[in-house]
């Protein structure tokens, strides 16, 4: 695990490009040929709509279920008392919605897909809204949640930004993104599932275009050290990356500055 390093300032963010991502990741984007900006938003929100009706079998099968411990992990590490308020920001189809709720949590969700809320039969609060402006007031919440949508989107320091401004001073949050392993054999089959053998995946089982995608977002991914010194910018403190099952997924928690 990475040690907490507690640098701020608002100061310390990288250059951001036109699009509202880093001059870094914005290069990646277009070395993938991937696009930015609006562009971005709108097509990461039709193919979401697009997949809902499959996407946990598609989840399942292409991670042998560990997405199910992997979600269990990021719920521990929360670490919130029973009865916090957390928002699960990405929620799609409601697999955190349901630990959050069975953890003890006040939880409600909110998704940029329309066709991924129709598919969450979760009963939970649930609103339709784009991460970089959404209808929560601030201090209001104590922890959020997010899984596997760091890459989706469009202006990630504004998201970590909107963190900031509606996590109560003290509160949590716990973030789980795709990575890759260290290990040479490790990374090596990894890359032949991920990039070749999940895109066959999810043609036979749901939209081939989509799955297609998503392998290759990875490039708007930025490094464990850009990542930290957005969340540092956005108020947070104690900011933590550990890689899980050897290095697969990582998860990202912080906690908010100030005094509870």
């Amino acid at each position: 695990m990475t040690g907490p390093d507690d640098t701020t300032g608002r100061g310390a963010v990288s250059t951001a490009s036109p699009a509202g991502i880093s001059l870094e990741a914005a290069a990646r984007a277009r070395e993938a040929d991937l696009p930015t900006g609006a562009e971005k938003t709108m097509l990461v929100r039709s193919m979401f709509d697009a997949i809902a009706p499959r996407y946990d079998l598609v989840n399942r099968t292409m991670t042998f279920g560990l997405d199910v411990h992997w979600r269990r992990q990021s719920l521990r590490a929360l670490a919130l008392p029973h009865g916090a308020t957390v928002l699960d920001l990405a929620c799609g189809t409601g697999d955190f919605l349901k630990l959050l709720r069975s953890g003890g949590y006040r939880a409600l969700g909110i998704d940029l897909s329309w066709g991924m809320l129709a598919a969450n039969h979760t009963g939970l609060p649930l609103v339709q809204a784009d991460a970089s402006a959404l209808p929560v007031a601030t201090a209001s919440i104590d922890g959020i949640t997010c899984g596997y949508a760091l890459r989706n989107f469009t202006d990630l320091a504004a998201v970590f930004d909107e963190f900031g401004r509606m996590v109560r001073p003290g509160g949590r949050i716990s973030l789980l993104e795709v990575s890759e392993p260290e290990s040479g054999l490790l990374l090596a089959g990894h890359r032949i599932w991920f990039r070749r053998v999940v895109p066959v995946l999810g043609g036979l089982l749901s939209d081939r275009s989509a799955y297609r995608y998503l392998p290759r977002s990875t490039a708007y991914l930025p490094s464990t050290d850009e990542l930290r010194t957005l969340l540092h910018a956005a108020g947070f403190s104690s900011v933590n990356r550990r890689a899980l099952s050897g290095g697969l997924s990582q998860l990202l928690t912080a906690t908010r500055s100030g005094r509870p």
